[in-house]
């Protein structure tokens, strides 16, 4: 029988649909290994069975197919099957949106955070009682309902300002209650935690700490949001991970904070990862914030990088407030002054609902 060009391509159609049933097939495989894996927590990833796999076709290879050829193909065909387990398993995750869910909007202290841009806002370091109550009047005169306020700072030389402890931490409670605003403040260990739950409405988590996985597990015990930090070398999987310890202790109220990640870049203190707020907001549904002043580091581009990061789709915004910053006892830099925070709320936030 005399083969033609149509014959043949008509072979070729039926060689490729063979492929793809095996590899479908393969696929579904690979799916009921990883559901014993998971039962027994054992690693998806086995080096070692990769190894074998690749002996047992180089062996059984007759050819017109090369060994590099044969090589490198099923390199990227493991590879597929390695990367559709993790996807299925991603998909299980607490923090994932599930078909159907809708946006999270949780009610602190009569203010809605999730629901329209809210700002949150307050000095990096609390200092004193006159210092906070300067910055949250002025706030509270914007509409703004979420005092933040560091009284433990984790600071990368030992010799720096390190809070003022348990007194900070009763200062930014008495100035925000006298002014009806919510408490954010940053807890740094398991054993601050009866202390920082009996002042703040919101525990925060720092950058550093988005790896402390104690501290995580512990704060997805709490009855309370806890407004978690990206870290500055996290990647986005990472981060959803890192709320994951959060959530599948049974606290859902979680909010996701891009903060700035580090690259080679020195003109700003971070580099602003805009892109991971639409990603977030599509993976989970869960209220994203981004912190202006750690992603930048500088006052004088906070205004445009704010209105970027709400166009991308944050509902919420960090900012640091000092009454006087070159005076503050950390990252004076980034803080704005309350002439500078009034013009920065008018030019970010006037004109937009649900942003009080």
């Amino acid at each position: 029988m005399v083969q033609t060009l149509e014959s043949l391509r008509a072979e070729v159609d039926a060689a490729n649909l063979k492929i793809l049933d095996a590899l479908n097939e393969r696929l579904r495989l690979v799916e009921a290994i990883r559901r014993i894996k998971e039962k027994s927590s054992s690693r998806l990833y086995s080096p070692e069975r990769e190894a074998e796999m690749l002996d047992q076709l180089m062996l059984a290879n007759r050819g017109p197919i090369s060994a590099d050829e044969l090589r490198s193909l099923f390199k990227e065909i493991f590879k597929l099957s390695l990367d559709h387990m993790k996807a299925d398993t991603r998909m299980q995750l607490h923090v994932h949106r599930a078909e159907g869910d809708e946006d999270r909007v949780y009610e602190v202290r009569g203010h809605r955070l999730g629901e329209g841009p809210q700002l949150i806002a307050g000095p990096c370091s609390v200092e004193s009682v006159e210092q906070c109550e300067l910055v949250a009047a002025r706030l509270a005169a914007l509409g703004v309902g979420f005092l933040r306020g560091g009284a433990f700072k984790p600071r990368t030389s030992p010799y720096s300002f390190q809070g003022l402890g348990e007194a900070g931490l009763k200062m930014l409670r008495e100035v925000a209650d006298r002014h009806d605003m919510a408490v954010v403040t940053e807890i740094l260990d398991t054993r601050h935690f009866d202390l920082v739950e009996r002042y703040t409405d919101v525990f925060q988590v720092g950058t550093r700490n988005m790896y402390n996985y104690e501290l995580l597990k512990l704060l997805g015990q709490a009855d309370r949001p806890v407004l978690l930090k990206r870290g500055f070398m996290a990647t986005l999987e990472e981060f959803l991970l890192a709320a994951e310890y959060v959530a599948k202790e049974g606290n859902q109220r979680i909010v996701l904070c891009e903060r700035g990640i580090r690259t080679h870049e020195r003109w700003t203190r971070n580099t602003l990862d805009l892109s991971a707020i639409p990603l977030l907001r599509m993976a989970t549904p869960f209220p994203v914030v981004v912190d202006i002043s750690h992603g930048t580091g500088r006052t004088d581009i906070m205004v445009p990088m704010a209105r970027a990061a709400l166009a991308a789709g944050a509902q919420g915004l960090m900012v640091e407030v000092h009454p006087s910053p070159a005076l503050a006892l950390s990252d004076n830099a980034q803080q704005l002054d309350l002439e500078q925070v009034d013009a920065f709320y008018a030019a970010v936030f006037n004109g937009m609902s649900g942003s009080s």
